[in-house]
């Protein structure tokens, strides 16, 4: 069974570089729609900047790699909210299940939305504004994942996008894959490889393309109704590949495998391909005392950050986050609170996000 699941490993890999060659037009950077497929609303994973595919485990892995969901032992229930720059009246909501089904693997379902606050409806004859609209981008995610054996997770999923802004709206239909393995003596070094945002084209269409006017050379004159339809835009798709590193600092654990360390000591690497926007190149740190207290920070670097003029990222590139976890009773519900902060560039407002999960 080893040796199937590490060719079967080995064979995605090779799929994966052949797509990361072929992938990535910078000549079109900027040019895809739907940025919330890249929005990540869980707290864990925003803490080391989404650098942490490799391991990533339950339904925050929907957000990340969804293999992970494959590691959800029972229910798992999760909420977020996220404060996109503060002041901005942006916020992010999200809510996850995880559900696994025996032999045959865990479903998992995400839902998640951007709340943008009114916005003033300004026209032609009144540039002050007349009432207000509101914003509305409304991802829904449906996710399967399975352990095919001690080392090899994988998993796929497919995301509902929906946008509406004021009377126009855009539809679509994005798909992902992806892989974990995980080997070493203590199963301490871990692999995850996932494409992500594979879909559909969108367009905006609705009634708010339409444009009224008196048409001209007419006696008598009337009105006519002339619609511009918007033009068809991509998904953020991207390619992602990370690995990471378990450092058990006690003794304790090395003698017992089943035991939880003590203190642990993760390093992270990752790389990211995206299609429509530059390269990502990450490191990280995460440190676990009895998997109970987790500190984490990560660097995320792409080309042109940190100047003014060549930037095409908010982020400065840190990342920091911080878990506190109990599980309450010896076959009781483990309760875990992530916290994560992003600083920003443009407007340097950063971004914070708040996790609860319950798992069984």
């Amino acid at each position: 069974m080893k040796k199937r699941s590490l060719k079967f490993f080995v064979a995605l890999c090779a799929i994966g570089t052949s797509f990361s060659a072929i992938a990535g037009n910078k000549d079109r950077s900027g040019q895809a729609g739907a940025p919330e497929l890249n929005i990540n609303p869980w707290a864990r994973s925003t803490g080391v900047f989404g650098l942490n595919a490799s391991y990533i485990s339950g339904v925050e892995a929907m957000k990340t790699n969804i293999a992970g969901l494959a590691n959800t032992n029972s229910t798992e229930i999760g909420v977020s909210r996220g404060t996109y720059l503060s002041g901005t009246n942006i916020n992010i909501n999200n809510i996850a299940v995880g559900q696994k089904l025996g032999e045959a693997g865990v479903i998992g379902i995400n839902l998640m939305s951007m709340n943008f606050g009114d916005i003033t409806t300004t026209e032609y004859f009144n540039p002050e504004g007349v009432g207000s609209y509101r914003p509305q981008f409304l991802n829904m995610q449906l996710g399967y994942a399975k352990q095919f054996s001690s080392h090899v997770n994988a998993g796929a999923a497919v995301t509902y996008v929906s946008e509406q802004v004021g009377n126009i709206t855009a539809l679509g239909i994005a798909f992902e894959g992806g892989i974990q393995y995980v080997t070493g003596k203590k199963d301490n070094f871990h692999f995850g490889i996932t494409l992500r945002n594979l879909g559909s084209n969108m367009r905006f269409t609705g009634t708010g393309f339409s444009v009224n006017a008196d048409k001209p050379q007419s006696s008598p004159s009337f009105a006519v109704s002339q619609t511009y339809p918007a033009d068809k835009f991509s998904m953020p798709t991207y390619l992602n590949f990370g690995g990471s590193y378990d450092f058990y600092l006690d003794e304790n654990h090395v003698s017992s495998k089943d035991s939880l360390p003590k203190h642990r000591l993760t390093a992270i690497a990752n790389f990211q391909s995206n299609s429509f926007n530059n390269d990502y190149l990450g490191l990280g740190m995460e440190y676990g005392f009895r998997e109970m207290i987790m500190l984490r920070a990560a660097y995320r670097y792409e080309k042109g950050i940190g100047s003014a003029e060549n930037s095409t990222t908010m982020y400065s590139g840190i990342a920091v986050g911080a878990t506190a976890q109990k599980r309450f009773g010896e076959n009781g519900p483990m309760v875990s609170f992530d916290y994560s902060f992003r600083p920003t560039q443009r407007p340097a407002n950063g971004v914070h996000m708040m996790s609860l999960r319950v798992a069984r």
